[in-house]
């Protein structure tokens, strides 16, 4: 008996399945995001070769050969950094950012990079080859790379073959189609196998596959989530439109580790690296509520500026918001400064912002905003050309922070000659000229600051 085809329903956002539509999805919770696809009946499956395009034989681990394959640089320090060093072949790269942040600008010109190592293929389903040509002549691009301006994903497989090139650049993937499956571009079903399938290129051929992906209001990568398992790199674009600078973070990498952070500044000549990033997150003010601390992503330091404001509230339940930070980790902060420091904020509504954009996960800067906070509720400002470096516990004791010998250099490096560190970190610390170190070991020690 013939099976026939049957209709389902799947969550543009997430990717949830249902046998009928819903009008919220149970999975991510968003709403008017099930769309109708037509699923045909599948041919008998043939599970031999998946990858290999051969029959599969189970092998012992010591037989199994590894060939350690030497990174090719893109030209982009920093995107090199973010990517562990480089691209390495037969990889399958994603690339997700709000629109007009400059993604297929970073591409454009690591395809320049890249040209010396390999043919490329540059794939757009959004743009004209004019208009490549024109964004080429803009950022200095010449030659070494082939242009196709291609949606069917049939099409592009199949020139890919021809050429057999070391690196293919698909912007963007909610552009590409698969005439074998129903649903238009943009569907899930559609960007599920086209990723799919230029994952296996990738893994079949050695070529390196870029994959350009939108993203959603919520700031995840549209389509199912499962595109993030089948592909080895997800990299996010961020930054204001507004602003100059953009931050490139790895979320996922299995070539090398994802705490690594890229800086670009957008310039009328394309993306510039920012080789030294931690001057443009410092405002330089000595003002009351401003604190700096130092910060690692992967194994750059970064010095950032933590703000404070503090205003008696309005309200029975006065207001938290923290800005590049976590608004839990900020409650749970004040709380630590009203039981064991004597602050009187439970009546006070409280700011906090990272300047520049940065995001502190790490709780190293617990210190910088305990003390920021305090300095905005006394009006009194820190010492000037200080950093504070510390964890903070519930008991209000200070903790040390891993790293702290790469931390300091780079607070001494920028000038800052007063730098707060925990108790008994000191002895450990290299002697720096010019370099005060005043060791604190709990929060009323560290208070002492705001009186001198």
């Amino acid at each position: 008996m013939t099976k026939q085809a049957k209709t389902i329903f799947l969550c543009g956002e997430c990717g949830y399945e249902s046998g009928k539509w819903l009008g919220k999805c149970p999975a991510c919770g968003s709403w008017n995001t099930l769309v109708e696809e037509r699923v045909l009946p599948l041919a008998p499956a043939n599970h031999a070769g998946l990858i290999s395009g051969l029959a599969a034989h189970a092998m012992p681990l010591e037989d199994i050969i590894t060939a350690s394959a030497a990174r090719l640089s893109t030209g982009e320090n920093e995107l090199d950094r973010v990517l562990g060093g480089g691209v390495v072949p037969g990889s399958a790269i994603l690339l997700g950012g709000d629109p007009g942040i400059g993604k297929s600008t970073l591409l454009m010109q690591a395809a320049n990079g890249l040209a010396a190592n390999g043919a490329v293929l540059y794939v757009t389903g959004e743009e004209s080859a004019p208009q490549l040509k024109l964004r080429a002549e803009r950022l200095g691009v010449h030659g070494g790379m082939l242009l196709l301006a291609e949606t069917d994903l049939n099409a592009i497989l199949a020139e890919a073959e021809r050429i057999k090139p070391a690196f293919l650049i698909v912007d963007s993937i909610q552009t590409m189609i698969c005439t074998q499956l129903p649903g238009a571009p943009g569907s899930v079903s559609q960007v599920r196998e086209a990723t799919a399938l230029l994952t296996r290129l990738a893994k079949t051929t050695g070529c390196a596959v870029f994959i350009v992906g939108h993203v959603t209001k919520e700031g995840a990568i549209a389509g199912p989530r499962i595109l993030e398992h089948m592909v080895d790199t997800v990299l996010y674009f961020e930054g204001d439109q507004h602003d100059a600078y953009r931050l490139l973070r790895a979320v996922k990498n299995r070539f090398g580790s994802t705490d690594e952070i890229g800086v670009f500044e957008m310039r009328s000549e394309g993306m510039i690296g920012v080789d030294d990033p931690s001057s443009l997150f410092l405002t330089g003010t000595n003002a009351p509520g401003c604190a700096v601390t130092c910060a690692m992503e992967g194994s750059r330091p970064l010095l950032a500026e933590v703000q404070a404001l503090l205003s008696p509230s309005a309200f029975h339940n006065p207001r938290r918001m923290a800005a590049g930070m976590d608004g839990n980790r900020l409650i749970l902060l004040l709380a630590v400064l009203e039981k064991k420091a004597g602050l009187r904020l439970s009546e006070q509504d409280a700011y906090t912002n990272v300047v520049g954009g940065l995001r502190l996960e790490e709780r190293s800067a617990d210190l910088a905003i305990a003390l920021c906070v305090a300095s905005a509720l006394t009006d009194i400002p820190l010492p000037p050309r200080t950093a504070l470096l510390g964890e903070l516990s519930l008991t209000g004791e200070v903790r040390a922070v891993s790293r702290l010998d790469k931390r300091v250099q780079e607070c001494a490096r920028l000038g800052f000659s007063h730098i707060v560190v925990p108790q008994g970190a000191a002895a450990s610390l290299p002697p720096l000229p010019g370099v005060r170190y005043t060791q604190v070991a709990h929060i009323h020690d560290a208070m002492r600051l705001l009186t001198k």
